[in-house]
């Protein structure tokens, strides 16, 4: 063999060598890449509201979180955070996991956060520390990070809900540079029966320009008052960063009054039994504006029985899965995320204002601006108290009739009570039913009953709707109605024809289906 060939027999097997370790190493990476992915699975906590764990797992999402570093045995992983909080060239990764009860003597164990941070020496990622949060509940677990003291250090922000059914809010901050043990801090720890935020201020302009630091982020707490005997009545608490101590104090407490109604029923539906505050809030709420009036562009549809929250606002809808309810003393919390695009979630804080209207609060990015509430939060009241003012206002037919009438779908029963009943053909149905108008039309709303939704569902059949479903909520335009000199309807007309339509953020809409006649029976 001359040199020459020797030569090129050895440049070849260096370089299937090296193919060959390459190969051996990247799929060695695949295979610690795919052992460190999991989809997350919410398990079931306090005030999870007929839900088994089959349900959601299968509600939930397919959200897939590639980790860093393995976790221990036992730990369930509920939220990832990826940033690089040292500014080291390096993503540190935050992640919030709960251990199985069989960790913690079969008790309520808290949700923790571990840190792991990149090691040159070792060329991997280590897990440097653990703390605790005041969140138990899994399924109301919110992870984020936000400069919150304008000094260009993200500190880290766990919202959720504890066992007590307490809103809660644990900050952790960065301490000194070096500091390997323990590179954070808890700097607030705030629980609350209401809801808790960071109110957002404008900084200054040299702040945005990276020259000056920037005033420290207010956090605020709300919820009952336990010196009122009203259970509607609030406090707001305040909470500044006290920069001696290095952690937030409260500051400020504001005493809010709230409506004076019957304490019993207020009671009965901040009772915290599974299902009753879900089913006060199954409506259609408008938005009430700070001046007072009815935002007609901007409503909510609650529907618990299709696991639905439904956003309207101008000419957009917005339909999110309702995830996870939890009962609070106010009212209802809820995790739910877009049905379109599921990495988009949604929390919806609900509380009680009144027997027709409700306190919301939605959070996207977790924070509000001060002076610019966050979209869709805000007082909203029941669409049928609204449609009853728009009602009376406009001289509309009596809301509720004590009437029977024959039609093609059976005979008609209107009954002075709200109630209705439907007999056709053997069959039998009943629900509630309300006269109302709005954009200047006569409208009828039929709501069946549960147990009778399929039998109404068969009387429209002619008018299926998509995917087969059946709707729960028939909103009628009703014509041919007789008026008397005054212009004001008859309280009883002999005939009115009733044509589907849909009730919309902009407006009514015809369906364009065969008309039904209904003839009153003598």
């Amino acid at each position: 063999m001359n040199k020459k060939t020797f030569l090129t027999v050895a440049v070849f097997l260096a370089c299937a060598t090296g193919i060959a370790v390459y190969a051996l190493r990247y799929q060695g990476e695949v295979e610690n890449l795919e052992r460190h992915r999991m989809r997350v699975i919410i398990p079931p906590g306090p005030g999870t509201l007929g839900q088994d764990i089959a349900s959601q797992e299968h509600a939930a999402p397919e959200n897939t979180y590639i980790l860093k570093a393995p976790m221990e045995l036992g730990e369930l992983v509920i939220s990832v955070l990826n940033f690089d909080f040292g500014n080291s060239g390096f993503e540190d990764q935050v992640v919030a996991f709960r251990r199985g009860a069989s960790q913690n003597n079969g008790g309520e164990s808290p949700v923790s956060i571990a840190f792991f941070a990149f090691n040159e020496r070792a060329a991997g990622y280590r897990r440097i520390w653990e703390l605790p949060t005041a969140a138990t509940v899994p399924g109301t677990v919110s992870l984020f990070t936000l400069d919150l003291l304008g000094d260009r250090n993200n500190v880290i922000i766990v919202t959720g809900m504890n066992e007590k059914n307490e809103h809660t809010m644990t900050v952790f901050r960065r301490g000194p540079f070096g500091d390997t043990l323990r590179p954070f801090d808890v700097i607030a720890n705030i629980r609350i029966d209401g809801s808790v935020a960071v109110q957002e201020v404008q900084r200054s302009l040299a702040y945005q320009q990276g020259i000056a630091r920037g005033q420290p982020f207010t956090i605020v707490a709300s919820g009952r008052d336990p010196e009122s005997d009203n259970i509607l009545d609030r406090i707001e608490l305040s909470y500044t960063f006290n920069q001696a101590s290095g952690i937030y104090q409260r500051t400020g407490r504001v005493r809010i009054p709230g409506a004076r109604i019957e304490q019993e029923q207020v009671r009965t539906i901040l009772s915290g039994a599974p299902g009753v505050f879900e089913n006060f809030v199954s409506d259609i709420w408008y938005h009430v504006t700070p001046e007072g009036t009815i935002d007609r562009d901007q409503f909510i549809f609650f529907d618990p029985s299709g696991r639905e929250i439904v956003f309207f606002g101008e000419d957009s809808q917005q339909v999110f899965v309702w995830q996870h309810s939890s009962t609070t003393r106010q009212g209802i919390f809820i995790s739910s995320y877009n049905s379109t695009v599921t990495a988009m979630r949604r929390r919806v804080n609900i509380e009680l204002e009144s027997m027709d209207s409700i306190r919301v609060t939605v959070s996207d990015d977790r924070r509000q601006r001060v002076g610019i509430p966050p979209p869709w939060s805000g007082s909203y009241r029941r669409a049928g108290a609204v449609l009853r003012t728009m009602a009376e206002e406009n001289h509309a037919m009596a809301s509720h009739k004590d009437a029977i009438f024959d039609s093609p779908i059976g005979r008609l029963r209107f009954m002075s009570n709200g109630e209705y009943e439907l007999s056709a053909h053997g069959s039998f149905s009943r629900g509630r039913y309300v006269f109302f108008q709005a954009g200047g039309r006569d409208l009828l709303e039929l709501r069946p009953h549960l147990d009778y939704i399929d039998i109404l569902g068969t009387l429209v059949s002619a008018t299926p709707l998509p995917g087969g479903n059946t709707e729960n909520r028939q909103i009628f335009h009703v014509t041919g109605i007789s008026r008397n000199a005054q212009g004001h309807p008859d309280a009883t007309p002999a005939y009115m024809n009733l044509s589907r339509v849909r009730l919309g953020a902009s407006g009514i809409h015809e369906l364009h289906e065969a008309q039904i006649v209904l003839t009153r029976a003598e």
